[in-house]
């Protein structure tokens, strides 16, 4: 036990000189309580046209068939809410592909933070994931005490809000580990639901992915069904209402990761400058963006569809 407590110490005081915001662990085991949620969620087709989500259904609910022997699932959070915000009178792009593509930023602090423990307590096994493999992050933050699941389905921080990247890493360590996060602090508050334009967010704590403004801008190859004109205030690429709106958010302070400064012209271009932009300055200023997952041509459609 004394050893246990010692890791988890050495763990989240490193965790901490690297950026992370917060640091919570929990054992790795089957997500009982998820399996049928997520099996739920497919059937009614919320997904929509991401295939994806209906593979690995095992390795999303079972820690242990990503990293054989696993024993821990740690968990982390890292601040991505600017400083600065684009102009309103603008098309907009969700803060979190504001900077560089997070992707890559985190996953480097995240081996650091491996190679460290490592070198402090002896070799172990361990895998990294950020948003890059079947893995029910939420679940785990919220097991691991790092907040709790809001109507919107985000996690939420009483002490940050929910402008935060979500990170993990699975381990055959064995930790102290964290009681998970038991209460829900939304109450009767539907900000989110009430604010969200294309009713994505239903009563029940569940997204209807398939409406999502973010799905719609990001994932959806076709073209954006006529059905949502005027419904998306302007996003462009992905969608922060359901995080404006929130109460919670009152907390949320700037980040100081610097590959997150955004390209000063993502701050100030009007409309007419994204309709006149061409694929060259696209590249430029989002040379290392997440907003390159949608391409050139894909921007330009979500652009279309706006102005129309």
């Amino acid at each position: 036990m004394i050893q246990k407590k010692k890791y988890s110490r050495i763990l989240k005081l490193e965790a901490k000189k690297l950026g992370f915001e917060a640091c919570g662990i929990s054992r790795a085991g089957f997500l009982s309580e998820d399996a049928p949620r997520l099996e739920q969620w497919l059937k009614q087709g919320y997904h929509g046209q991401m295939g994806y989500m209906e593979n690995h259904f095992e390795k999303r609910l079972d820690p242990t068939k990503l990293v054989p022997g696993a024993k821990s699932v740690i968990s982390l959070l890292y601040n991505y809410f600017p400083l600065e915000i684009q102009n309103k009178d603008s098309y907009q792009i969700a803060k979190y592909a504001y900077g560089e593509d997070y992707h890559q930023v985190i996953r480097n602090r995240l081996k650091s933070l491996v190679t460290i423990l490592q070198s402090s307590i002896g070799e172990f096994n361990a895998r990294v994931f950020t948003d890059s493999a079947p893995v029910m992050e939420r679940t785990w933050a919220q097991k691991s005490g790092l907040g709790w699941l809001g109507k919107h389905s985000l996690l939420i921080s009483k002490q940050k809000g929910s402008y935060f990247f979500l990170a993990e890493i699975i381990t055959d360590l064995e930790f102290d580990y964290d009681p998970p996060f038991a209460a829900d602090h939304c109450g009767s508050c539907t900000r989110c639901i009430d604010a969200c334009p294309t009713d994505a967010i239903l009563p029940n704590n569940t997204i209807d992915a398939s409406k999502c403004i973010s799905y719609f801008t990001i994932e959806l190859k076709d073209e954006i069904p006529e059905a949502y004109k005027n419904k998306f205030e302007d996003w462009a690429f992905g969608c922060d209402i359901c995080q404006d709106v929130c109460p919670w958010n009152r907390f949320s302070k700037p980040n100081h990761e610097e590959k997150f400064q955004p390209d000063p012209r993502l701050l100030s271009n009007s409309k007419s400058d994204w309709e006149e932009i061409t694929e060259e300055v696209f590249r430029e200023i989002f040379k290392r963006s997440a907003v390159k997952r949608t391409k050139f041509k894909g921007f330009q459609r979500n652009i279309r569809f706006l102005k129309k």
